[in-house]
């Protein structure tokens, strides 16, 4: 049985996410914020000299928030391509895979704050 949708090769697949990817950046709006954030937090994170397993958390949460923006954004199109009328579970659907990026985005910033608050206390009375 040929699946007209499997990739033929390694470099198919890599070539095919790379478009998912690109997809991701081009038309979603939030995703391109987390960008921003993203790399903001990166150099306060230099700047403030975090120890490596600081930076492995940061990052780590970083990434999670980008793949749940990516299953989230997957999921809506999925929901779009079933159906265009407005269905109520649809709108849950699509809510809850809003949810989940949001809920990580939440504990990002939980993390930022355990992780960044104590070295900018610490500048700050260095300063005064």
């Amino acid at each position: 049985m040929d699946n007209k949708w499997k990739n033929k090769s390694f470099i198919d697949s890599v070539k095919n996410a790379f478009n998912g990817i690109k997809y991701i950046f081009k038309n979603e709006r939030n995703f391109k914020i987390q960008i921003v954030i993203a790399i903001i937090v990166v150099i306060i994170g230099f700047l403030l000299k975090l120890e490596n397993i600081e930076f492995a958390i940061i990052i780590l949460v970083i990434f999670l928030v980008w793949i749940l923006e990516f299953i989230n954004s997957a999921i809506e199109i999925v929901i779009d391509m079933y159906t265009e009328e407005y269905n109520e579970k649809a709108k849950i659907a699509k809510d809850i895979a809003a949810g989940t990026v949001t809920i990580t985005a939440v504990l990002s910033v939980i993390i930022g704050i355990v992780i960044f608050l104590p070295k900018i206390i610490n500048l700050v009375i260095v300063i005064i």
